[in-house]
């Protein structure tokens, strides 16, 4: 990922020397990628979850992640039971 966004950052830089919005944009490119692209930490705190494919620093961090799936498991069952019936009889066959 951080491969692409260099490499779009360079062509809009040197695209730049005919316009130099593409600098901006360049600028801009870098600016939300070191913002959001960057976030290595999984923090259990406040803001986003961990992706799916990314792995927990911790047990305890890997414990929250499950309890907190396993609750909106439950939920989901308990509010669409006859959605939830559909997808266990898919899963067994």
């Amino acid at each position: 990922m951080g491969t692409v966004v260099l490499s779009g950052a360079v062509v809009l830089v040197v695209l730049g020397f005919g316009n130099p919005l593409y600098w901006l944009a360049a600028a801009g490119l870098l600016f939300l990628y070191v913002r959001y692209g960057l976030d290595t930490s999984s923090s259990s705190g406040p803001g986003p979850a961990p992706s799916a494919g990314t792995a927990p620093t911790s047990y305890k961090a890997y414990r929250d992640r499950r309890d907190r799936q396993a609750k909106w498991e439950r939920r989901y069952r308990r509010e669409r039971p006859l959605e939830s019936r559909r997808q266990e009889r898919e899963r067994s066959r």
